[in-house]
């Protein structure tokens, strides 16, 4: 295991990269810009600033937190005492699905996680997300992901947040992190009603990878020279098609790839 202040203290001076090929599903380039950045770019001033970037996955890398807890959260704070008891339930006994699916295909993991958010009002999610910030959120940032960014930043990089997270629930912390490019995943609502579903692209697995090369040929950067963290095998792809991968707290199968391929496993606890 590599310490992660060591890490980030040489982090720009690393090995020659492996080429890394991967077949990724066709995505029209529409489908992914700009409806999921979450931040207006003056592409002719970053142009000649920036050659690269950090891209990191949220849940388990940056934070301890995953997404389970945001709908804990979410359910215990129902207005009403009976949905509220209802929800909570609902979300414990269906922990060991949740696990079980995610294991399995993140997709799956999406449509029966997000199902749970039917019928929540859109005002509502947003009335909470600071209450959420604060309590579940900002606790669960790693020590080490403060400096991580820092020194990241200081190298000139790009800092880019790729989250299969919900947009409404991510935007406190990602203001508090500094980091003004982010994607997450936004719910459907019909007036102003969940309805259990997302609007594409669904950031998960592939489909981040997709969404990385768009972003990054659109903004003129090398993704060869260009970083990528995460703690999930499911982000394989993500980590596959940069020239510098490192793993955060990985799961097992992630660090067996990691230790196979003689990537960074750093520990930001």
């Amino acid at each position: 295991m590599i310490v992660w202040r060591d890490y980030t203290h040489n982090l720009l001076i690393t090995t020659k990269p492996t080429v890394w090929v991967i077949v990724l599903p066709f995505i029209k380039s529409n489908a992914l810009w700009p409806c999921g950045i979450h931040r207006v770019l003056d592409t002719k001033a970053t142009e000649a600033v920036l050659a690269a970037a950090a891209f990191y996955d949220l849940e388990g890398t940056l934070v301890s937190t995953n997404l389970v807890h945001t709908l804990g959260f979410y359910a215990r704070n129902e207005p009403a005492l009976f949905r509220s008891f209802k929800k909570s339930a609902s979300t414990l006994l269906s922990l060991p699905v949740f696990a079980i699916t995610d294991q399995y295909s993140r997709k799956v993991f999406n449509d029966l996680y997000f199902k749970r958010y039917k019928g929540v009002k859109e005002d509502r999610l947003r009335y909470l997300a600071d209450d959420l910030f604060l309590s579940v959120l900002k606790p669960a940032v790693f020590p080490g992901t403060y400096e991580l960014l820092e020194k990241s930043r200081r190298n000139g990089l790009r800092q880019v947040v790729v989250t299969g997270a919900l947009d409404v629930s991510v935007k406190p912390l990602m203001a508090h992190l500094g980091i003004e490019d982010y994607v997450a995943n936004r719910l459907e609502f019909v007036n102003g009603v969940a309805t259990g579903r997302l609007l594409p692209p669904v950031m998960a697995a592939a489909t981040k990878a997709s969404w990385i090369r768009v972003f990054a040929e659109r903004e003129g950067l090398s993704l060869s020279d260009s970083f990528a963290y995460t703690d999930s095998m499911s982000d394989l792809p993500m980590l596959s098609i940069v020239g510098h991968p490192a793993v955060i707290n990985p799961d097992m199968r992630l660090r067996q790839t990691a230790l196979h391929h003689d990537w960074p496993i750093l520990n930001l606890k």
